[in-house]
């Protein structure tokens, strides 16, 4: 019996990026693996795509490509966000499984985002620096503005995997948790014992504000700044999925009044010019897109791809990575990254 064959094309992961060897032997020992070329691809995809049960990647796949794939069981995104580059509504009718491993990068993604709020809350970033250039401050006087994580009003902007990552790591310091999801019925936020809120309540109260949402049509520049201006004195507002929902101008002309910190993980364009004014601003803790890219989570992309692969080779449905949904997908808006 044939193997089923996979059209590779992870652009811009690698295989070796995210299988170990062990799980890359594993993938060429089940299916028979074609990798497609840089140029010409659109060809490349009308000529082979009648063959594949597998496209492991995010290639722009229209109807009339699609047509022709009459063994595609799934396309698997690994870049992880589901982009406008291919006929959704063909793949549901069809029963083409449309897939993307997202999922890896929610825990490192919230591991990280604590790390930077304690280390705003404490000042753990600047006291070092101050250290290293000999101007550290002792005991009560390099904490005149730092303050405990515990008792604090949070809030979650979007309550995805992100969110979901995030919430026990917050629940041993408050239970006064937020949520802002449009997408999320109020009354599954209740069930799990949060306040539902929406986004005008949430900057007037809340003194933690985590930035979760995945970016849609609908959101772009929704966090501006009317209401940044709604901040608390003090209070934090962390950035850790996408930086499109936010207007960045009016980010940058709210800090600079300097009563609140902020951290950031994403930019509107990346990599950031060396020249970009955003490098001085203070009270920014900046991470340069950083946040999920682990080499325990990409691995961990090659090990949910080959246990969804193996249950849709059953006709049962995928578990481990996150499935377009048929009434959502087609709002989302996620610029690729183009760096791992």
């Amino acid at each position: 019996m044939s193997k089923p064959i996979v059209i590779t094309d992870p652009y811009p992961r690698t295989l070796e990026l995210i299988f170990t060897k062990k799980k890359l032997k594993e993938l060429k020992s089940k299916y028979k693996t074609i990798t497609a070329p840089k140029i010409n691809k659109k060809k490349f995809y009308e000529n082979n795509i009648h063959k594949a049960t597998f496209v492991m990647g995010q290639p722009n796949l229209d109807k009339k490509i699609l047509s022709k794939a009459k063994k595609l069981k799934a396309i698997i995104n690994v870049e992880s966000n589901f982009m406008d580059n291919l006929d959704y509504d063909y793949c549901f009718k069809k029963g083409i499984h449309v897939i993307a491993t997202s999922p890896v990068f929610s825990k490192p993604v919230a591991e990280i985002a604590l790390g930077m709020t304690l280390s705003l809350l404490r000042n753990i970033h600047d006291a070092h620096s101050d250290f290293v250039k000999g101007k550290e401050k002792y005991g009560f006087d390099s904490n005149l503005k730092a303050s405990l994580l515990s008792e604090k009003t949070i809030g979650l902007l979007g309550f995805g995997d992100l969110a979901k990552s995030l919430y026990p790591m917050l629940l041993p310091f408050t239970k006064d948790i937020n949520i802002y999801d449009p997408w999320i019925p109020k009354k599954n936020i209740k069930k799990l014992g949060f306040n539902p809120i929406n986004l005008n309540e949430m900057f007037k109260k809340c003194e933690i504000i985590y930035v979760l949402a995945a970016v849609t049509t609908k959101n772009k520049n929704l966090i501006d700044k009317k209401l940044l201006n709604k901040m608390k004195s003090n209070s934090l507002f962390i950035l850790m999925s996408r930086a499109a929902v936010v207007n960045f101008k009016d980010l940058i002309k709210r800090v600079k009044k300097g009563d609140i910190f902020v951290a950031t993980d994403v930019f509107p364009e990346e990599p950031v010019a060396k020249n970009d004014p955003i490098r001085k601003v203070k009270n920014i803790l900046f991470s340069a897109h950083r946040a999920g890219a682990l080499e325990s989570a990409f691995f961990n992309m090659g090990n949910i791809v080959l246990k969804d692969m193996d249950l849709i080779s059953k006709r049962l449905k995928p578990k481990f990575c996150k499935i377009a949904q048929p009434k959502t997908v087609g709002l989302l808006a996620s610029k690729p990254v183009a760096i791992n």
